[in-house]
Parts: structure tokens; C-alpha cells; sequence
């Protein structure tokens, strides 16, 4: 028998947190409703109103962050320190926004024959954020603060284990913009959001999640005739090349595979070392790895995936290092992992391994090296690590074929800069101003005296 409630647990304990009900067929009319007229009103609103309604979203979210930080560790494992950070993300972004967004929806004025001929930005309505689990606030919030800005209305269905968290964003959001039909927040199972997204009052959908659950968004989205923007899964490369700093870049390989428990779109998968570094490079990861002190994993099932990816790349041929077993006790645990000699062919190289397992990869010179690390059919980000950084730079910009690649650092998401993948990692894109245009109808007019 199908469950009419949402149960959130602490992935550390395994103990309940809390029960929610779903939303009955009724209470989503009622939602759904209530956006599409909160619309009608909202777009007519000046920017300079909506801006300052996101200056103080921003304000709520440092007032209450100590205790979103206890809640994002409850209900899905997060560390302290860095769900301080994601929701600073958070208010950064909605600062961002406010201050910098209305010159993106400014009108662009075109010369031609015309006595007057530009380009304006209207909202189109009601935006469907399906959004995941391992960054509660951050992935909402990078949807939510340029939808509200350009006059849309946004309905969120949450990932159910994080369920608190999308309460206590549509709290924040009534307050800041003292109005609690903006955005609301859906209650469903995750089989739900393809209903959702064919309601008439949805106009676009923003989606955040794995590629095949990502191919059925698109479809629904596409057969309905509805944006969507598709941010899924990567396995991103990292090129070590002979001439880098091997400590800097150990640390900032470790770094990036340990961020959130390994459970990041854009944390690295695959490092990819030239031959003549590779042990010396190998040794310093190692070290660097064993350090690290983790968060559980989000579910258990979770864990066991993860630990199945591990089993069936050391049974492929890859050596394991360290990790790789299932800690005994309470809780969605996994020790940091090193898998090295991985090859194509093998699980951890071909597939997104969503956790802190790495895979070493050895390229007998920087060309081998770029061409493994675009052997992928995920192309979310990458980076190259050289001292030379003309080369990093014709590499990161020519070579990798990734949505967002960087030089001599850890590839992460910044409001001022846009963000989303190629490939099998989605379209479209998020933040500055390519992600503000996304949910807007880029308009033209044309006028004759």
C-alpha cells in the first residue's frame, strides 16, 4: 500500500525526524492556483521592490543560520562548517541579484530601420524547481532568487528526505516578501514531479538530479512545450600535467572529491595524471585523503551503490588503496576511498560515483591525459593543473569539454558566473546573467513611426 506521508531521517542515526502528509490532489489546486494569480500581480511589480524583497531574504538567512545548518545536518548529514558556508552561499546570491539583476532585465536597445527597435525581458509565469537533496538550500536558491527578481513565481517540489528544509525556505521567503504565494513548496513523492511539471499553470521547470531521471524531465517538459533548464550528473576530470605543483594540486583534488561527502555534481571523480608524476602524485593524494574526516551519506541505499560501484571496479582491475569497506555500527557512513590503475571500461571511470571514492587515472603524456578526461558522456566541469598558465588556460578554454573548467582549482558555482554542463550533464544554465534569462521571454519590438 502507497504511503500518504513523507518520513525524513537523520543519516547518521537512522532515527526518524519527522513525519510529513502529502498533498492531496485539492491542497495542489489550491497551490498551483495561488502561484498563477500571485503572477498576474507580481510581474507588475517595480524591480526595485522585488530587489529590495531578496536584500532582506538575504538578511533572514544569516539570522537564522545556525539553526538551517543543525537542520541541513539532521536531515541529510551535512557538516557544520559547511552548511555555514552554503547558506552564505545563499544570502550572497540573493544580494547578487538584487543589486545586479535589474540591469540584466533592463531593455537592450538595437539599431535598425526602425524608429525604435530593442529587446525587453517579460517573466512567463509560474517556474516547477524539482531540486535535490545534497544542497538543500543552495540548489533552491540559485532557481528561486532570479525567477522572484525577473517577476515569476516559483512552486519547489523537494527532494522528500530534505522536506524540512523546503519548509523553512518557503517560510523565509513569506517573510521577506511578506506574501506566502510566491513561493510554496509541494509535499509529493519524486515519481510526482512528471504530473507536476503537465499542470497548465507551470510555464518552465528547473531541474537539479541525475541524468536518467533527467531524460524523463525533458521528455514531459519537451511534450508540454516548457522550458526547462537540466542541471545532471558528472564525472568530472581533473588533469594533473608533469609540470604542476603536485601539493597545491593534491590538496585541491582532495579537497574537491571530499566536499559534501563526495556527494556533489561538480566534486572531481577522475584524475587524470601524466606517467612521470603519477606515483609521486599518487603518494600525496593518498595521504591527503586518509586525513579526511567525513559526514554519512544521505541514505543508506545510497551507501550500498556506491559500495557496489567500488566492488565492481576492483573486481574490473582497479587497485584499491584505501577504503572501500562498509564501516560496522549506525549510520550511512563510507570511508574516503582511493581507487588507483583505474581504466575506460571500469565502473569508477565510467560512471558518476556519488560519494568520496576516487579514481586515479594514468596518461602517458598531457594528450592522453586531455583525451581520457573527455571520455565521458557527462560534461558538467573540469579542471587542469599546470604552471603554466597560458597553457592551462588554451587547455581549460579548447581542449575539455566540460560546461565550467578551471585553472589550479576546484571547480564550484559562483552567482557571477554561469553554471550548467554539456553533454549528458544537462542544458541550459544557471546564475548571472545567463541563468536570469532563462525563465523570461526574451521579447522584441519593433516600431514604424
Amino acid at each position: 500500500m502507497a504511503s500518504n506521508t513523507i518520513r525524513t531521517v537523520d543519516p547518521a542515526t537512522g532515527e526518524t525526524l519527522a513525519t510529513y502528509p502529502i498533498h492531496a490532489p485539492v491542497q495542489l489546486d489550491d497551490i498551483f492556483a495561488a502561484a498563477a494569480a500571485a503572477f498576474a500581480e507580481w510581474r507588475h511589480e517595480p524591480l526595485s521592490d522585488r530587489s529590495e524583497g531578496l536584500k532582506k531574504l538575504a538578511s533572514l538567512l544569516e539570522r537564522d543560520r545556525d539553526q538551517l545548518v543543525e537542520l541541513m545536518r539532521k536531515e541529510m548529514g551535512k557538516l557544520p562548517e559547511e552548511g555555514k558556508g552554503e547558506i552564505d552561499k545563499c544570502a550572497a546570491c540573493c544580494r547578487y541579484y538584487a543589486e545586479t539583476g535589474p540591469q540584466f532585465l533592463s531593455v537592450k536597445e538595437i539599431k535598425t530601420e526602425a524608429a525604435r527597435s530593442y529587446v525587453a525581458f517579460e517573466p512567463i509565469g509560474t517556474v516547477l524547481a524539482i531540486m535535490p537533496w545534497n544542497f538543500p538550500f543552495w540548489q533552491v536558491f540559485r532557481c528561486l532568487a532570479p525567477s522572484l527578481l525577473a517577476g515569476n513565481t516559483v512552486v519547489l517540489k523537494h527532494a522528500s528526505n530534505v522536506s524540512g528544509c523546503a519548509l523553512e525556505i518557503e517560510r523565509l521567503v513569506a517573510e521577506a516578501f511578506e506574501r506566502d504565494d510566491l513561493f510554496q513548496v509541494v509535499l509529493a513523492p519524486g515519481k510526482a514531479a512528471l504530473e507536476l511539471i503537465r499542470r497548465p499553470e507551470v510555464r518552465g521547470v528547473s531541474f537539479t538530479g541525475s541524468t536518467p531521471v533527467g531524460r524523463e524531465i525533458a521528455a514531459e517538459a519537451g511534450r508540454a512545450l516548457k522550458k526547462a533548464v537540466l542541471e545532471l550528473g558528472g564525472s568530472d576530470a581533473y588533469v594533473v600535467l608533469a609540470d604542476a605543483d603536485l601539493e597545491k594540486a593534491a590538496k585541491a583534488c582532495v579537497d574537491s572529491r571530499a566536499i559534501n561527502a563526495g556527494q556533489s555534481c561538480i566534486s572531481a571523480k577522475r584524475f587524470i595524471v601524466e606517467a612521470s608524476v603519477f606515483e609521486k602524485f599518487e603518494a600525496l593524494f593518498l595521504a591527503k585523503m586518509r586525513e579526511k574526516k567525513l559526514a554519512p551519506l544521505a541514505r543508506a541505499d545510497l551507501r550500498e551503490e556506491l559500495h557496489a560501484q567500488v566492488e565492481k571496479s576492483v573486481a574490473g582491475g582497479a587497485k584499491l588503496l584505501c577504503g572501500g569497506t562498509l564501516p560496522e555500527g549506525r549510520g550511512a557512513f563510507y570511508p574516503p576511498t582511493v581507487l588507483s590503475r583505474v581504466k575506460p571500461g571500469m565502473v569508477a571511470f565510467d560512471e558518476e560515483t556519488f560519494g568520496p571514492v576516487a579514481a586515479l587515472v594514468e596518461a602517458k603524456d598531457a594528450a592522453e591525459a586531455i583525451e581520457l578526461a573527455n571520455q565521458t558522456s557527462f560534461g558538467l566541469g573540469a579542471a587542469v593543473f599546470t604552471k603554466d598558465f597560458a597553457k592551462g588556460l588554451e587547455i581549460a578554454e579548447k581542449q575539455l569539454a566540460a560546461g565550467s573548467c578551471f585553472i589550479n582549482a576546484l571547480v564550484k558555482s559562483d552567482p557571477r558566473l554561469p553554471f550548467g554542463g554539456t553533454k549528458e550533464s544537462g542544458f541550459g544554465r544557471e546564475l548571472a546573467e545567463f541563468g536570469i534569462h532563462e525563465f523570461v521571454n526574451i521579447k522584441t519590438i519593433y516600431g514604424v513611426e
